[in-house]
Order: C-alpha cells, then sequence, then structure tokens
C-alpha cells in the first residue's frame, strides 16, 4: 500500500509534499487507461463507432493517440520517480526487474488462454511499455535533458530516414505499404509469422523497429516531467508547455506531407503530433487540478490512474476468462459468459447496434470503476 501524497502547487512554483505525486499527472494517466478500456472491450466488435476505431492504415483517430498519451505518461513518471534515485545503488537493477514483470504480465495474456508457445504473439502493448520504461529509465539516469533532445531528434530522424531511403531486403525499394515496409521486414524474418499480430498476419503493430521512435515518445515525456519539476513560476510552466504542444503538434502534422502520420508504424511524425496533443492535454490538467485546484470529477479517473497497470491487465485478462465459461442456448449452440450477458442484459433495449456496443464498453468501464474507487478509497494500490 502507498499512501496518496500529492505535490501542491501555486502561482509562484512547486512544494514537495509526501510521495511527490502530481494529481493531474494521475488523472491523465487514469482518463487515458479508462479510454483504453473503453476502446479494447466493445459489445459488438462488429458495431464500432468510427473515432473508437483505429485509422486503417495512414491517418488518426482518437483512439490511435491513447497508446501514445500512455507511454508519454509513462516518460513524465520517470522524472517523478528516479530523480531522487540517481546516485541510489541497486535502482538499475529495479528498474530491469520492473520492465521483465510488465514484460511477462503482457506475454502471459498472449499465451493465455491456449499456452500455445509456437503460436504465442510475442510483441504487445504491456511489452511496449516494458521496454520504453526500460530504455527510458537508463536513457534519464546516464543523460542530462540537453542530451535527451538530442536523443529525440537523432531518433525521430533516423527512424524517418530508415523507413523512407533504406531498401527493403526481398523487395528492393523504401516504402510505406502494410506488409513491404522496413519495419514488417524485421518482423516477419526476426520474430516470423507465427509470432506477430494474428490479424496483420507478418508484422506487427507493436513490433520490433517501430518501438524505436516509440521510446522517443517516452523521451518526450520525461523532458515534459524535467520541466514541471522545475522551480519556474506555475503559469510559465504553462505557458511553455501550451507553446511546445502547439508547436509539436504542427510540426507533425507538416512532417505527415512527407512522411505519414502512422500509428502501427509510429511514424516520426505521429510522435511529434501525439506528444504535442498530449503536451495540451497535460498543460490543461495540470493547470486546472494543480493550480487552480479544480477537483470536481478528478477523483474517479485518479482511482484509475493510481492502479493503472493493474486495471489493463485484469481488463484483458477477465474477459478472456469469461469466454471459456459457455452457456447453453435454446437453440444447442453455446455463448462464452460475456457474450451471454451482453447479448441479454445490455443489448436488448438498444435499437441501434453502435449505441448497445457503446453501452457495452460503457458498463465494462463502469464496473472497473466501482472496483477502483473502493481500492482507492482503502488507499491499496498495486505497484507493478
Amino acid at each position: 500500500m502507498e499512501a496518496k501524497e500529492y505535490i501542491v502547487e501555486n502561482k509562484h512554483g512547486l512544494k514537495l509534499v509526501g510521495t511527490s505525486r502530481l494529481l493531474s499527472l494521475d488523472f491523465f494517466r487514469g482518463l487515458t487507461v479508462a479510454a483504453m478500456i473503453l476502446v479494447n472491450n466493445p459489445g459488438d466488435w462488429g458495431h464500432i463507432y468510427a473515432p473508437l476505431e483505429h485509422a486503417p492504415w495512414h491517418g488518426w483517430t482518437p483512439t490511435d493517440l491513447i497508446f501514445p498519451f500512455f507511454l508519454f505518461i509513462v516518460g513524465v513518471s520517470i522524472t517523478f520517480a528516479l530523480e531522487g534515485g540517481k546516485d541510489k545503488k541497486g535502482v538499475v537493477g529495479k528498474i530491469v526487474k520492473r520492465s521483465m514483470t510488465l514484460f511477462l504480465l503482457g506475454l502471459f495474456l498472449n499465451f493465455f488462454p491456449k499456452f500455445d508457445i509456437t503460436l504465442v504473439r510475442i510483441p504487445g502493448v504491456l511489452q511496449r511499455i516494458a521496454i520504453v520504461y526500460l530504455v527510458c529509465s537508463l536513457i534519464f539516469l546516464k543523460t542530462t535533458s540537453r542530451q535527451q533532445l538530442y536523443i529525440l531528434v537523432s531518433v525521430l530522424i533516423g527512424y524517418w530516414l530508415l523507413l523512407t531511403v533504406v531498401p527493403v531486403p526481398g523487395v528492393g525499394y523504401a516504402n510505406l505499404e502494410p506488409a513491404t515496409n522496413l519495419a514488417a521486414w524485421f518482423d516477419y524474418s526476426i520474430l516470423t509469422p507465427a509470432h506477430v499480430y494474428k490479424p496483420a498476419k507478418t508484422w506487427d503493430p507493436e513490433g520490433l523497429l517501430s518501438t524505436l521512435p516509440a521510446v522517443g515518445t517516452g523521451v518526450i515525456g520525461m523532458l515534459v516531467g524535467t520541466w514541471l519539476r522545475s522551480s519556474r513560476p506555475a503559469a510559465d510552466k504553462v505557458a511553455w508547455l501550451f507553446a511546445s504542444g502547439c508547436l509539436a503538434t504542427l510540426g507533425g502534422l507538416i512532417w505527415d506531407g512527407v512522411f505519414p502520420i502512422n500509428k502501427a508504424l509510429w511514424t516520426s511524425s505521429y510522435v511529434l503530433l501525439a506528444g504535442g496533443l498530449a503536451m495540451l492535454g497535460l498543460a490543461l490538467c495540470y493547470w486546472l487540478i494543480d493550480v487552480q485546484n479544480y477537483r470536481r470529477g478528478v477523483l474517479p479517473f485518479v482511482a484509475f490512474g493510481v492502479n493503472a497497470i493493474t486495471v489493463f491487465f485484469l481488463s484483458g485478462l477477465i474477459p478472456r476468462v469469461m469466454n471459456l465459461i459457455h452457456v447453453n442456448q435454446p437453440d444447442g449452440t453455446e455463448l462464452g459468459s460475456k457474450e451471454y450477458l451482453y447479448r441479454s442484459f445490455i443489448a436488448p433495449p438498444f435499437a441501434d447496434p453502435k449505441n448497445a456496443s457503446l453501452a457495452g464498453a460503457l458498463t465494462f468501464v463502469l464496473i472497473w470503476f466501482g472496483i477502483l474507487w473502493w481500492m482507492y478509497k482503502k488507499d491499496v494500490i498495486i505497484k507493478v
């Protein structure tokens, strides 16, 4: 268990209290995780509103911003968690241990329930979080903010050149098509088709090469976290964060003209767009919650934020478990218990199947809110 103590801000700067948490950061993390659960658990995958789906390839939807927002938050959190531990012995070991735990949790979700090592998908969301956390933590411990900025610029430009200049073995030219780009070749050659995202067949949206710019998303978060931890007046922090967010967003949109915004490839333009919008979102939350002390409607999402990894893992595991429990139907067929509950109790009142599907997702989020709210009130925080 961990006490919920937060940074107190005022117009002159920050004062550290207790565990030095930013309430706005927990809120922003909780909002992001709640959105993750919402889009990952529709009542019916065949009926989803367009903003709640990923873009088919180039382009973006609001759903495409959720994962990079979380990696951005990972970067911000690193600066609060590790700033006092740069000179402490054993900190690297703890970082490695936590990264391994996150990776294994993600791998377990991919294994469950078949546990077939010949077909298991190796990459995944938790696996990418683990790698980004590990690499960004080590970068933070060993570099200055200026060096981190150089690393970010080098990664984004280097990845752009890799995907648009380097010829793809077996294809003969650089391209950004789904199955023939350089990132897909890495996944196909190293992971093999048996161990990637099954709908994609030969490549993975959380694949090997695209993890490189995902680290860049985490580095953006670290730069923002360092800025928020500075002793500058709160108004200056917010103003510069808004300005930086606008510039990054604009930069991503301009870069889109030659290197399209694409979540599956995690293109450099996508890193800037998502990072810029994340900066704007956090700046707004920080100003309202930590500076202006706005609290209405905040704590429910904080409850999600302080147990973010736990709820993400369990929200992926429990539907799989429910699908193993079959319910016999009058026509002799069987339904998984999750689908049975949806068809029997949630879908019937809705004439539009998309509304029913959205209601199913919202119901799942609300159930988790009830559980997490109880945990929050009891100061139960499961640290991974």
